[in-house]
């Protein structure tokens, strides 16, 4: 059974860093692309990182690059989201996904491309 479980989130001042984690189980995770989503209250999800199953591909929404670094441990079967610079507009909750095929490359800022979703972890940044 697929499991993700996102850790890390909180509160934190505009400028501040966290560290957002997703462990996986249940599957092989080096054959599957992941992401990180977030949605803030009254707006559709985003996508704002992806990475591919060997690490050696990433994308970032405009929004966030150069302050997000998306980044994985097949060993320890675990993504992350390192966030840096953040911004009272990131306030959302994050989610990480899971790409609905094994070897196939999802539309990273698509919710449909990914099947399965952990429960989220809410970031919130005070100015």
């Amino acid at each position: 059974q697929v499991q993700l479980v996102e850790s890390g989130g909180g509160s934190v001042q505009a400028g501040g860093s966290l560290r957002l984690s997703c462990a996986a189980s249940g599957y092989t995770t080096s054959n599957y692309y992941m992401g990180w989503f977030r949605q803030a209250p009254g707006k559709e999800r985003e996508g704002v990182a992806a990475i591919s199953g060997g690490g050696g591909n990433t994308y970032y929404a405009d929004s966030v690059k150069g302050r997000f670094t998306i980044s994985r441990d097949n060993a320890k079967t675990t993504l992350y989201l390192q966030m840096d610079s953040l911004k009272p507009e990131d306030t959302a909750m994050y989610y990480c996904a899971r790409a609905r095929l094994a070897g196939w490359v999802p539309s990273p800022s698509a919710p449909g491309s990914f099947l399965y979703w952990g429960q989220g972890t809410q970031v919130t940044v005070s100015s």
